[in-house]
């Protein structure tokens, strides 16, 4: 027999809370007869074990009757590992409440016992109404339907049928319209994912395009709060591609307002409440609203607490990403590079502790901003080891925003450490690399040329004039709003005025952050 098998099992006995392998250990013991010790003996050896390994599975328990047929042992353990889950949640999750009235009311039915069933799909009802749940209402009418069927409409008048109807109709027209916009949001993203925010007139008319469709749709009367929440999160995202950043907080704004002012949203739905705060504090932060700034981070770091959220690795995931993308990026918008540096042992830990379940585009934008911090604290070794992490990720070739950039903070890390051998390369492959992608953008053809200048000059007076003049160039475009976006990633025009000055980067930085908030 083979001993190659799939991780599923260990996957999933890793991802439970201490409370969830209790009740399941209780679970086990009370609905599995027979087996039960040899059950909850393989989770106890699978959950001792750091990494999958099936071997040392079979070695532990040689001479067992189960390893005969190990494979069936193994999925039934994990059908009762899920088992148990369902039953441990039940209670706390609304969609499962649900779930279990409609389970009730179809063996109500079965049975004949109309009127019972009846009584538990108005629960149901009630409940899915009341927390916004639109398809499982769906479910819950095509359960009513069979009633009314089986009882021959007897009980039911036309006007009552026509009530159904509309009832009917406005639902089904919200799980359209909630399809549609689904799919929109998705392409938007999907562009955005791959290009950033609108770099030129023909992004912008992609983005346009997608935002015509939505207004085509034929919105309901009435919205639940899963599309009311998707229909401000479309809006807000739109705007924020095409640069219209007041418009965005708006519609983020509108979402946050809506999550406070529902029943039971933040604890039913605590990423989308984690992500409205985290896009918030990024345009705030872009702003200069640091009043607002600081309020809103607050609130991310302790919601968790305040709504009583249970942990999940996800979410857990994510604030770790989210609160200190935060924190490096507040300190490197006020030039407080020393403070932004202290998060590196944390970040590292970070990557440690959820290896492969942190995205790579998380990962790249902690990496790219730790490159930063060290660069603005002249550790220029330091930048480029956390640049190379973006540059060496090989699943990030589809992130052309974030890595063009780190191509081009790559170049300037070699120029501050006078590695004249290696930036001819580097600009040849950064250059190719933007070429392949189609990012011929102002910003990027004006400083890959003047630093190509750079690479060829013979004297420091002839590179004091190269950056003088690519100052003055990147002083015309900094305006133009698709050009911007560029700075947003690094702050060029210090580090040029930097050199110019013959001053550090950090003290530049400061003075221009000092002027800009006075």
């Amino acid at each position: 027999m083979s001993k190659k098998a799939s991780p599923a099992l260990f996957e999933l006995i890793s991802s439970m809370s201490k409370s969830e392998k209790r009740y399941f250990k209780l679970f086990a013991s009370r609905h599995t007869i027979g087996e039960e010790n040899n059950y909850i003996r393989i989770f106890d050896f699978i959950e001792s074990q750091e990494v999958f390994n099936d071997e040392e599975i079979h070695d532990n328990f040689k001479g067992e009757a189960f390893l005969n047929k190990f494979s069936i042992t193994k999925n039934r353990l994990y059908d009762q590992v899920m088992k148990s889950l369902d039953s441990f949640h039940s209670g706390a999750s609304i969609d499962a409440q649900i779930y279990k009235l409609l389970h009730g009311g179809q063996i109500l039915y079965n049975k004949g016992l109309y009127d019972h069933a009846k009584r538990q799909l108005k629960s149901a009802e009630k409940l899915a109404k009341k927390h916004n749940r639109d398809i499982l209402i769906q479910e819950i009418a095509i359960q009513q339907k069979k009633i009314i069927e089986t009882e021959g409409y007897k009980n039911h008048d036309l006007k009552e049928l026509e009530e159904i109807r509309l009832k009917d109709q406005e639902n089904h027209l919200q799980i359209h319209y909630y399809d549609e916009l689904w799919f929109l949001k998705s392409k938007l993203f999907n562009h955005m994912n791959r290009k950033g925010k609108s770099r030129s007139d023909a992004d912008l008319e992609v983005f346009k395009s997608i935002f015509l469709s939505y207004r085509k749709l034929k919105k309901p009367k009435t919205m639940g709060f899963e599309v009311e929440y998707l229909t401000n999160h479309f809006e807000s995202a739109y705007y924020f591609a095409i640069l219209d950043a007041k418009m965005s907080l708006k519609f983020m704004e509108k979402n946050l307002s809506l999550m406070k002012n529902t029943s039971k949203a933040i604890q039913s739905v605590p990423n989308k409440y984690f992500s409205i705060l985290t896009n918030i504090i990024h345009l705030e932060t872009a702003n200069g609203n640091y009043k607002n700034v600081h309020q809103y981070l607050k609130e991310l770091k302790s919601f968790k607490q305040e709504y009583k959220i249970n942990s999940s690795e996800d979410l857990d995931i994510k604030l770790f990403s989210s609160i200190n993308s935060i924190e490096l990026m507040i300190h490197i918008h006020r030039a407080e590079f020393e403070k932004a540096i202290v998060l590196e042992p944390i970040i590292k830990e970070g990557f440690r502790l959820y290896e492969d379940a942190i995205t790579p585009l998380r990962k790249a934008y902690l990496s790219f901003n730790l490159a930063v911090a060290f660069f603005g604290v002249d550790d220029y070794n330091k930048s480029l080891c956390w640049v190379n992490n973006v540059l060496n990720d090989s699943e990030l070739d589809e992130k052309e925003d974030i890595i063009a950039f780190a191509q081009i903070l790559n170049l300037i890390i070699h120029f501050e450490l006078n590695n004249d051998q290696l930036l001819p390369y580097a600009l040849k492959s950064t250059m190719r690399f933007l070429k392949k992608r189609d990012r011929s953008y102002k910003f990027e053809t004006i400083f890959l040329k003047q630093i190509r200048k750079i690479s060829n000059a013979t004297d420091r007076f002839e590179v004091e004039q190269i950056f003088a003049d690519i100052e003055k160039d990147i002083e015309e475009i900094a305006n133009d709003p698709f050009e911007s976006v560029a700075l947003e990633y690094f702050d060029f025009k210090s580090w040029l005025k930097s050199k110019l000055k013959k001053q550090s980067f950090k003290v530049i930085k400061r003075e221009s952050f000092l002027a800009q908030a006075s």
